[in-house]
């Protein structure tokens, strides 16, 4: 008789199926691969993801089955700032209502993964662990309290950031492993601890499903906003205090001279005016709507060279798996990046190039370079960049190596068979 799949339990306030979210996402679409695979998977979550589309709860507790899993959808406080206490109320919220959840409806886990946001779940998480005598799995796609103290303004000293700060300790301490999205996460870890402890490195991944739903962006949007016969930097995505443009856009007005160069901001955001405002007179600058999420391929591979940037912050020593990258790396197209970290993805595929984060002169240089480059040179790269994601990021290759963590004594293609 054959033995029953394990059971695996995902518990992230902020997860949400792809489709729905602009956020959150990852989670889900590994949880479906291991349902795939055969495993019984559950997800409990929240209605509080403000960058997803939750379903509107009439009672505490709402039972889904989506993909072959059971998503448990939790009734916690709402929030519209990100940065104010009605968001740490909310996470306090989620944790009570996680505590009082009627477990008995749920199937026994064998293992349990914490993703944060919020670190506090790591608290329900050994709860979990000691009722079901499981495996606890701590996985980091945010770096708390580091984040808020490198550019969210709090001092070291604040009682939020010294108790998430005690709450991180007793996560990397007491977890069975400890998952991270950064490359790097060891050395932090390492450093909150005192001493070296093993970390995994999972990163964010391709959706195959949005690859397959890729819909051309409308005739009358090119015309209107990508100019024909110039050599188009873009980036596209929010518009927000976290982007860093400044540099981007200064480069824009450095380069102006130069009518061979159109820069453009796909997108909106809280900064599109003021930006809009101060630098919409440059005849080499474009600000152009937003677009579908299936729509931004076809956007993105008419453009010569992507850009995204950072501002210089601790917190990218630990390195960094952004969707933005992803998403450039698969159009095929150069990347250019304002980062000051642990590099990764754009080095190892060898499709693009960083520069200094805030370095406006850096910046022009290496646009420069792009642009006087050998065209067939620059579509080499990029195919070099498309090529590597989707060998090493599709969300089965992921899975396969994630459940190496999370059942570390059992093989993996036992399961796939």
């Amino acid at each position: 008789m054959a033995q029953p799949m394990p059971c695996i339990w995902y518990i992230s306030k902020y997860v949400s199926p792809p489709a729905q979210a602009s956020s959150g996402g990852r989670g889900y679409m590994l949880m479906r691969e291991f349902a795939g695979m055969g495993y019984e998977c559950v997800i409990i979550t929240s209605d509080s993801n403000r960058l997803a589309q939750v379903p509107r709860l009439d009672q505490a507790v709402w039972l889904q089955q989506l993909d072959g899993m059971t998503v448990c959808w939790l009734r916690t406080l709402k929030y519209e700032v990100a940065k104010s206490a009605r968001r740490i109320l909310s996470w306090l919220d989620f944790e009570y209502r996680l505590l009082r959840l009627p477990k008995k409806t749920l199937p026994r886990p064998d293992v349990v993964v914490v993703s944060s946001l919020s670190l506090l779940t790591i608290l329900n998480g050994f709860l979990l662990r000691w009722r079901y005598k499981c495996r606890l799995v701590l996985e980091i796609r945010d770096i708390w309290p580091l984040t808020i103290t490198e550019e969210g303004g709090f001092s070291p000293g604040n009682p939020l950031v010294l108790s998430l700060g005690w709450i991180e300790r007793l996560g990397y301490r007491l977890a069975d492993a400890v998952v991270g999205t950064m490359p790097n996460l060891g050395v932090h870890v390492a450093k909150v601890l005192g001493r070296p402890r093993q970390t995994h490195c999972i990163p964010m991944g391709v959706d195959d499903d949005a690859l397959q739903a890729a819909e051309s962006v409308p005739e009358d949007y090119i015309q209107a906003h990508l100019p024909q016969g110039k050599f188009l930097i873009a980036h596209a995505g929010t518009i927000g205090i976290t982007n860093a443009l400044d540099t981007f856009l200064e480069s824009a007005q450095a380069l102006q001279g130069d009518d061979r160069l159109h820069f453009l901001v796909v997108g909106d955001g809280d900064l599109r005016p003021f930006y809009q405002k101060k630098y919409g007179h440059l005849p080499n600058l474009s600000f152009a709507p937003r677009v579908k999420k299936s729509m931004v391929q076809s956007v993105l591979s008419r453009c010569d060279l992507l850009y995204f940037s950072v501002h210089p912050s601790k917190v990218w020593r630990y390195g960094q798996s952004l969707n933005k990258v992803i998403d450039y790396m698969l159009a095929g197209k150069p990347v250019l990046a304002s980062y000051t970290g642990y590099p990764s993805m754009i080095n190892e595929a060898d499709c693009g190039s960083y520069v200094p984060a805030g370095s406006v002169g850096a910046l022009q240089l290496e646009i420069l370079r792009y642009a006087n480059m050998d065209p067939q040179e620059r579509a080499r790269m990029g195919e070099r960049g498309r090529q590597w994601v989707l060998a090493n990021r599709r969300y089965p290759v992921l899975a396969r190596q994630y459940l190496e963590i999370l059942f570390p004594t059992q093989p993996v293609s036992g399961a796939l068979a």
